[in-house]
């Protein structure tokens, strides 16, 4: 037996392998589960409930980690009915489909359940509020994930970047090598979160048996003003660039953010004994390995 008094042999199943934190799911687990499996949207389609019914019946995994989702932010507020058929309805046909196979389900969450007018990180107790349609589809889907399969995980992050992915560090270091003026929002704060650690930190919670949400973030606070500065530092473009702090405005039709949504991980590190470690510190080894810029 492991920690909590799950089985040993444990056998995830990564839905949404083809995306950034699914491929960094996928290389963390296998390292520890030889018989994790990676399930692409042409190989497992959540919104396909009879077919993905069978692939979980046939794969026959322990546990399911439902990493598919879509999240564009601006395209769920242009597209509020799809936003909910993909993050509320798909979700829950994961769910079911786990809990009719026995398995445990995991399901990816977000900060954006959250309005961002706390003043502190935000726990799991805390009351949602979601301010756009994007916050809104996933709340959903973590309620119908919660009453379609009892032994559910619902793991919370935010701000994510890493290998492979289309994410504001890499689009504010393709900008500022292109030489545009940068203006970046100060007045939205949050946990940026590195998708390999997110993937370490759920391996650990896989093997306890906690039922329930989970917040699962890098350490820290940053606005994303200073998250973009610190990204353009590492990897030398602090001088080159023109990086100017503005306010949000939200145009009319747009799309709002929480101002303050950073997450509370105590609850993740009582469960698991571990620590996340720092926003900057985990964004500096991301950057390490790329070559350096010049600075101007």
């Amino acid at each position: 037996m492991t920690d909590g008094g799950r089985p040993a042999a444990i056998r995830p199943l990564v839905i949404g392998a083809g995306g950034m934190l699914g491929r960094a799911l996928v290389r963390r687990l296998e390292a520890e589960f030889p018989d994790a499996i990676g399930a692409t949207r042409a190989e497992i389609d959540i919104l396909d409930r009879f077919r993905m019914e069978a692939e979980i019946e046939r794969l026959e995994p322990t546990v399911v980690i439902n990493s598919a989702a879509w999240t564009d932010v601006d395209g769920c507020t242009r597209d509020p009915a799809r936003a909910l058929e993909v993050n509320a309805e798909g979700a829950e046909h994961v769910a079911r489909a786990a809990a009719a196979s026995g398995c445990r389900v995991v399901q990816i969450s977000t900060d954006f359940v959250f309005d961002g007018r706390l003043g502190r990180p935000y726990v799991e107790g805390d009351v949602t509020a979601p301010i756009q349609a994007y916050g809104l589809s996933k709340l959903e889907g973590e309620r119908r994930v919660a009453v379609a399969a009892p032994d559910h995980l619902i793991v919370r992050t935010a701000w994510l970047y890493g290998e492979g992915g289309d994410h504001f560090v890499g689009r504010i270091l393709d900008r500022a090598r292109r030489g545009e003026a940068l203006r970046v929002v100060e007045d939205q704060r949050g946990s940026p979160t590195l998708v390999d650690d997110l993937a370490d930190g759920i391996a650990s919670l896989l093997r306890t048996d906690h039922r329930g949400v989970v917040h699962l973030v890098n350490a820290g606070v940053a606005s994303r003003y200073e998250l973009a500065r610190a990204a353009l530092e590492a990897v030398g473009l602090g001088g080159a660039s023109r990086l100017e702090a503005i306010r949000t405005v939200v145009p009319p039709g747009g799309t709002a953010r929480p101002a303050q949504s950073a997450l509370d991980t105590a609850l993740f590190t009582r469960l698991t004994g571990a620590t996340p470690r720092p926003w900057k510190e985990a964004l500096e080894d991301y950057l390490g390995s790329a070559p350096r810029d010049a600075e101007a």
